[in-house]
């Protein structure tokens, strides 16, 4: 499971690595660009018209594309961050690897809360919903845990 976590974790920041790699570079090709424009229309190859024109629709894109970075480089710091949590999670996961009953302590060190949910009968049998947030990472869906226990 640490492996998956891991790797998925990598992919998706690297993915918006890249894409913030693309946008930087696009929005240094626009100011370039735009200055190559200005010097056009100085010199006169091209009207005043068409500089206002093509000087809005430069500004307009730039403006999304530094918005967008500014997305992708908060989104890849929450990433790392995670990274790290993640990380921390598995060094303490680790210290409890043969443990053969759950002790208060290490439920507390591990576990950050425990949601049970409303009772169900309508099938005939009571059952009810356990979700647990494990402390650093969140939730991990049940299917995940099930899958990686019969592996």
């Amino acid at each position: 499971m640490e492996s998956k976590l891991k790797s998925e974790s990598r992919e998706i920041l690297r993915a918006r690595q890249k894409q913030l790699e693309k946008d930087e570079k696009r929005i240094a090709e626009l100011d370039r660009l735009f200055v190559r424009l200005y010097e056009d229309n100085v010199a006169s190859r091209i009207s005043d018209d068409r500089f206002a024109m093509m000087s809005r629709a430069h500004e307009e894109e730039q403006r999304e594309l530094k918005a967008e970075a500014e997305v992708l480089r908060q989104e890849i710091e929450t990433q790392e961050q995670q990274n790290q949590n993640l990380e921390q999670f598995i060094q303490k996961v680790r210290k409890y690897a043969e443990l053969t009953e759950l002790t208060p302590y290490a439920a507390h060190e591990l576990i950050k809360a425990i949601y049970v949910g409303a009772p169900d009968k309508s099938s005939g049998k009571r059952r009810q919903s356990i979700h647990i947030c494990y402390d650093l990472i969140g939730f991990i869906p049940l299917s995940e845990l099930m899958e990686q226990e019969m592996a």
